[in-house]
């Protein structure tokens, strides 16, 4: 698994302790130096069931810098993923990917339900 993260956020932090509690293996990839390629998050907007808007840190200053509140609910695939490419601050974290299954941010219930492993 690819675990996109900002090293100061609590939230990724707490994520962290789940992964290794839980014996997760994960790469750990820092939202400051490297977001996934706008391709790559082409296909993750595209296939994920759910909301292009679930994949934004909307309580971040460069959401609301971007005024991206206003512009986000017109906003096509191929814009957000060339935004959320460009920008790793943009993005909800932490961000985990494996194949073609991802989440975003991190909930206890939902990381039980896609990443743990059989126990």
């Amino acid at each position: 698994m690819k675990f996109y993260c900002h090293p100061r956020c609590s939230t990724c932090k707490k994520a962290v302790k789940w992964l290794d509690e839980h014996a997760v293996e994960y790469e750990t990839i820092s939202l400051l130096e490297e977001s996934p390629s706008k391709e790559e998050w082409e296909s993750f907007l595209t296939n994920a069931d759910r909301s292009i808007k679930s994949f934004f840190n909307t309580s971040g200053n460069a959401y609301r810098e971007q005024n991206l509140k206003e512009t986000l609910p017109d906003m096509s695939v191929a814009e957000a993923a060339r935004r959320l490419s460009e920008n790793g601050m943009l993005v909800k974290r932490p961000f985990a990917v494996e194949g073609s299954t991802c989440t975003s941010g991190f909930k206890v219930e939902e990381y039980e339900n896609v990443w743990k492993k059989g126990e």
